[in-house]
């Protein structure tokens, strides 16, 4: 029995030693480190090479410091412990090890772990920009209250020196100011002396100054914030597509033009009516001419037949000509843009649908080999919509040309990283 039982433990033996699925795997033959040596690491193919580079090195493993062990002369143990810790040449090949039990998978479509361009190509947060336009609308606040209080001042101090119906010199001063910077011109406070003269002149060509930086920095900033919370709240509230399509043009990440003009207008609405009944009730004027009085100074029209003459009345007008004025402004910008966004939709449509001649066929081969790819194609396409020109286009081609060091018309790995270590 126990000869039976040997035999048994033999033939199971024999059975693992020369079981295929039992037997060992191959020696891998690499080369080690001899005396006084540098090791080679095992060359990598483009694609092992492309995702080390992409995942970046993985983490010595056990299983490779154990394959270099096993392949390494007892003569040389300490140089082959040394080269199985700093690296292996399996790294990028083999999977991570973890000793928690937990196996982490890194999924290709990942960020890359190895950012090669953080030097050269600094990332830029979207916090820089909103930092930047608050800054512009410090600025602007700033300019403006050092204006207004310039002219508050000469105002002030030539107060004499001005043909006004009087109610106090500071009020009057600021409401002097708004309606010439916003181009009104009541006509109700003028200058009739040279100093005072030259500085309406001043004052005047400076407000236009203003005004552009008001309409471009404050009024800007606060539609654009406005416009990201809204696109924010239609975004959490998970409309139907149809609804928030109407507000948000998806694709384009923004509020529709409709949107923006139909929002402009009811601030210019909202504006009117809101001097309408503060004309009417503290200048004392009948409905009809305080809304004759509203929209004309709203449009800057400003004919002079009728004012504000009360105290009150001019410490409002100096706010609300500045706010509804600015509005006015966005708003026909706004219908500015929702026509020429017309007009380029329009033209779109129309370049889509035609078919391509021969004429074009020879316009759209740019390098005259005599076929047209898709590139080219969609250059072309892109010039009949007049949305890029030849002046968009060659910067554009003289940086690819940059790049592409070997002239073979295109950017590989080696290039890029060449022109990087050359910047």
């Amino acid at each position: 029995m126990a000869n039976n039982g040997t035999g048994g433990n033999n033939n199971n033996i024999d059975q693992y030693i020369t079981s295929p699925k039992m037997r060992k795997p191959p020696p891998i033959l690499l080369p080690l480190p001899e005396n006084n040596e540098v090791t080679i690491p095992m060359p990598m193919t483009p694609s092992e090479f492309k995702e080390r580079l992409i995942f970046g090195p993985f983490s010595p493993s056990p299983r490779d410091s154990s394959l270099s062990q096993k392949h390494s002369p007892s003569s040389s143990s300490s140089a082959a412990d040394t080269f199985s810790s700093d690296s292996s040449p399996l790294d990028p090949l083999l999977p991570p090890q973890h000793h928690h039990g937990h196996a982490l998978h890194r999924s290709k479509t990942a960020p890359a772990m190895t950012i090669i361009n953080d030097l050269h190509h600094p990332i830029i947060h979207q916090q820089t920009d909103l930092e930047s336009s608050r800054s512009v609308v410090r600025q602007a606040f700033a300019l403006l209250v050092v204006y207004l209080s310039l002219g508050v001042l000469i105002y002030w101090l030539n107060r004499d020196h001005y043909v006004v119906n009087q109610t106090h010199p500071v009020v009057d001063g600021l409401y002097f100011c708004i309606v010439t910077m916003c181009t009104i011109g009541y006509g109700d406070i003028t200058p009739n002396s040279v100093v005072t003269k030259l500085f309406s002149i001043m004052f005047v060509l400076v407000g236009f100054g203003f005004i552009d930086i008001l309409l471009s920095g404050m009024v800007s900033y606060v539609l654009d914030l406005q416009e990201s919370y809204m696109l924010d709240s239609a975004k959490r509230r998970k409309e139907p597509d149809q609804r928030r399509s109407y507000i948000i043009d998806v694709k384009k990440g923004r509020m529709r033009i409709r949107l923006k003009v139909a929002l402009a207008s009811g601030v210019v609405v909202l504006c009117i009516a809101l001097g309408v009944g503060i004309m009417h009730f503290i200048e004392k004027i009948d409905w009809l001419d305080s809304f004759y009085l509203s929209v004309m100074s709203v449009t800057t029209v400003g004919y002079g037949d009728r004012a504000f003459k009360t105290l009150p009345g001019r410490l409002f007008a100096a706010v609300w000509l500045l706010v509804s004025t600015l509005a006015v402004a966005r708003a026909f910008l706004y219908l500015a843009e929702a026509r020429v966004d017309k007009r380029n939709r329009e033209r779109a449509k129309k370049v889509l649908c035609e078919t391509m001649s021969v004429s074009q066929f020879f316009a759209a081969d740019i390098d005259n080999n005599g076929c047209v790819s898709k590139a080219e194609y969609v250059i072309y396409k892109l010039k009949e919509m007049e949305k890029i020109t030849d002046k968009d286009i060659t910067p554009i081609s003289k940086q690819f040309d940059k790049l592409d060091r070997c002239s073979n018309g295109k950017i590989t790995l080696v290039d890029l990283l060449d022109s990087s270590s050359g910047d």
